[in-house]
């Protein structure tokens, strides 16, 4: 393997993005090469941190790569190149921020290491260099870890193999771990009052909150485990908000509860990723569908809510009557005046909506979708599904797994 031009290559396709700098190291920290051009501030710094040392300790008991960083959201990742099972040498990208970082964050952010006597002529260079630096999502930055690690070794990991070992450096300070809470508190802010109002505009909000935050800041080495934690309390707020937005109780709980154990069933941190989108997708969804029909009457309300809320049962229109208290022939003629489809055309939709959630969020099978559903076939599932959104259950999947 020629590693060092895999680097070069790697590191100058990562820089079409934002300057992210490439480093390499000995296994006694000295620095062997970079394409940084403020080199003796930036190492000196990631040495002054802690964050240099720790990364060569484990490097020098793990092959896996791993990411740290200072608690004002500074963040380096390295990749170890092994010599027969020995450390050889530690190559580095960053450092970089995971969340936008203002001058006079960077500087409140230093306030907290002047016990490690930070030299007098860095009090000026060093925050100006290090507003320089890109501010990359969480999520991105651990893809081009994985790239990093492949370019040494050759090795195929997910996210959920990359280290964290939270050095002292990345340890809550006085106070607590330095983030701008308000600029986190306004962003969740704005999505639960879109999950509130049913706003369908969400996309730009969404996407901006995933690089302010990078979730609940749970103290631990698996990042698996980390970031189930973050969608279950983000799945937990989206209910609460779903609700106060006229959700039912019933609906938003089962749903939530549905999407808080598909969390616990994810086997990696990237399907953590699309389960969240989802999820919040599902839950705004839900809310403009009701504000949007505001003219549902309360007992055609009830019966919408439990056919949503049901729907592994096999429910007809009798069921519904006996439900709310109204004879069949009444009930089906209210609910086509009222939604527009008879009861089982509600059903079906109803059914295959849910089904698009399970294919998003979860490896089960089309036939163990099916069955959870109580469709009588895998063939009539298919059949149905295509019918309703012009593709079938695997054509669906592919298109969200691209």
């Amino acid at each position: 393997m020629d590693i060092q031009n895999d680097i070069q290559l790697f590191g100058e396709l990562i820089r079409c993005g934002g300057e992210i700098y490439t480093w390499c190291y000995d296994t006694d920290g000295r620095l062997l090469e970079s394409n940084c051009p403020e080199e003796k501030l930036l190492d000196a710094a990631f040495e002054l941190f802690g964050c240099k040392q720790v990364m060569i300790d484990h490097g020098l008991v793990h092959d896996t790569p791993v990411t740290l960083g200072t608690s004002f959201g500074m963040r380096w990742s390295g990749a170890f190149e092994k010599n027969e099972g020995a450390l050889a040498k530690i190559w580095v990208i960053g450092p970089f921020f995971y969340q936008d970082v203002s001058l006079k964050a960077i500087k409140e952010g230093l306030h907290y290491y002047e016990s490690l006597n930070i030299p007098a002529a860095w009090q000026l260079d060093l925050p100006t260099a290090l507003k320089k630096l890109p501010t990359i999502q969480n999520t991105l930055m651990a893809r081009y870890t994985l790239m990093l690690h492949y370019c040494v070794t050759h090795e195929h990991l997910e996210i959920s193999d990359i280290a964290n070992p939270l050095p002292e450096s990345d340890m809550p300070g006085p106070g607590g771990e330095y983030r701008d809470r308000h600029l986190v508190y306004l962003s969740e802010k704005a999505l639960l009052d879109m999950v509130r109002n049913g706003d369908r505009n969400y996309s730009s909000a969404f996407s901006a909150s995933m690089g302010i935050s990078s979730g609940v800041p749970v103290q631990s080495s698996e990042a698996l485990r980390q970031a189930k934690t973050s969608i279950i309390v983000f799945t937990t707020l989206v209910t609460r908000a779903a609700m106060e937005g006229g959700l039912s109780p019933d609906i938003a709980y089962s749903l939530g509860d549905s999407y808080i154990q598909s969390a616990e069933s994810s086997k990696t941190v990237s399907d953590l990723d699309s389960l969240a989108v989802n999820m919040y997708a599902d839950f705004i969804e839900r809310v403009h569908a009701l504000k949007s029909n505001p003219a549902y009457s309360a007992e055609i309300r009830r019966c919408i809510d439990y056919i949503e809320m049901h729907p592994e049962r096999k429910i007809q229109a009798k069921d519904l009557a006996q439900h709310i208290g109204y004879s069949e022939y009444y009930l089906t003629r209210k609910f086509k005046d009222e939604t527009g489809m008879s009861v089982s055309d509600y059903v079906k939709i109803s059914k295959i909506n849910r089904a698009k959630v399970l294919l998003e969020s979860t490896d089960l099978s089309a036939e163990e979708i099916s069955a959870q559903l109580d469709f009588s076939s895998r063939n009539y599932f298919s059949k149905t599904f295509k019918a309703v959104t012009g593709m079938t259950p695997s054509q669906y999947r592919e298109s969200t797994r691209q």
